[in-house]
């Protein structure tokens, strides 16, 4: 009987992972490369980055078996016209890659990065993520394969309760502070001495002269975090606010998709949750008071995996 080999594929704006998986849900090979949120890089770039990965994934297993399915879940990706796009772009990487392929249309499967995440965090397709990295949104998905996401808007649109969110009013409460249009805070101080300057002015240089990105101010989100549990009350409400506002869009989500006594789980993936002291505590009584039956997780699987895991659902392959 002849084995089956899927491809699982994440895509994001830092890094691509791919992983080969056989039929008994054991990772045979992994590879890494580039950034392939083609919104942010460029489908060519992402193409390259894809391409990579997958190559890097076949070369380590050792494996001379077809690839049956492939799931790829991409950042950027939430619309139809985004998955056209991609799907165009995997067609061509499958006719150019001198590997044995075995695919049929509805084996090929191409998604968001909040599904596989949710399937790799939870180990199945039913349940919540709650994302709070960088950026942030919240998934979900029921018994019946209803989904409902609420976040997910970028930087500029939205992102509430990310750690950008968080550092960028913690940026703007200082700068307010100095000038006296805010309560007075330690952030002014903190930041000063975090990022080496001799007064909070040196922001400017920093943000607009040296061109942070994102990233780069989203890794200064635990200052906040630091000040507010040392009772910093500007700081506190910030940190406050991330949590209600992470906490109202997964109550919408399971609002929409859960019955108020059906059990099912929340799994918290991203930076925030681990770096911010006390944030995930907060979040979790705060979804408790509304949802008992909930269960906050951490991830069992990463994202990856969960890709691997929908491309062999593909095959009808159970758990």
């Amino acid at each position: 009987m002849k084995k089956l080999n899927v491809l699982g594929i994440d895509g994001g704006g830092t890094k691509t992972e791919a992983v080969l998986m056989d039929e008994n849900h054991q990772v045979i090979g992994s590879g890494k490369s580039g950034p392939s949120n083609y919104q942010s890089v460029g489908i060519e770039v992402a193409k390259n980055s894809i391409q990579t990965a997958i190559i890097q994934a076949v070369a380590n297993s050792n494996s001379h078996q077809s690839i049956s399915g492939i799931c790829i879940g991409l950042a950027g990706a939430g619309r139809p016209e985004d998955f056209s796009v991609v799907e165009n772009c995997l067609q061509e990487i499958i006719a150019n890659l001198p590997i044995k392929w075995d695919l049929q249309p509805n084996t090929i499967i191409i998604c968001s990065d909040s599904n596989i995440a949710l399937v790799g965090g939870i180990g199945g397709s039913v349940g919540i993520v709650a994302i709070a990295g960088t950026g942030s949104l919240v998934f979900g998905q029921n018994s019946q394969g209803l989904t409902k996401r609420v976040g997910g808007w970028g930087y500029l649109l939205g992102d509430e309760g990310s750690g950008y969110n968080i550092a960028i009013r913690g940026l703007q409460a200082a700068l307010k502070s100095y000038d006296g249009r805010e309560d007075p805070t330690t952030l002014v101080t903190d930041f000063q001495r975090c990022l080496g300057l001799k007064n909070i002015e040196g922001l400017i240089e920093i943000i607009y002269r040296r061109g942070w990105g994102v990233t780069q101010i989203a890794a200064l989100a635990p200052i906040v975090s630091a000040a507010a549990d040392k009772e910093d009350k500007v700081a506190k409400k910030i940190i406050q606010g991330a949590v209600k506002d992470l906490s109202r869009a997964t109550k919408i989500v399971i609002s929409t998709l859960f019955q108020p006594h059906e059990i099912f789980e929340v799994v918290t993936i991203g930076s925030v949750w681990k770096s911010m002291i006390d944030f995930r505590g907060q979040f979790e009584n705060s979804i408790g008071a509304i949802a008992p039956t909930a269960k906050l997780i951490w991830p069992r699987y990463q994202p990856v995996y969960g890709a691997a895991i929908l491309a062999l659902k593909a095959l009808k392959v159970k758990s």
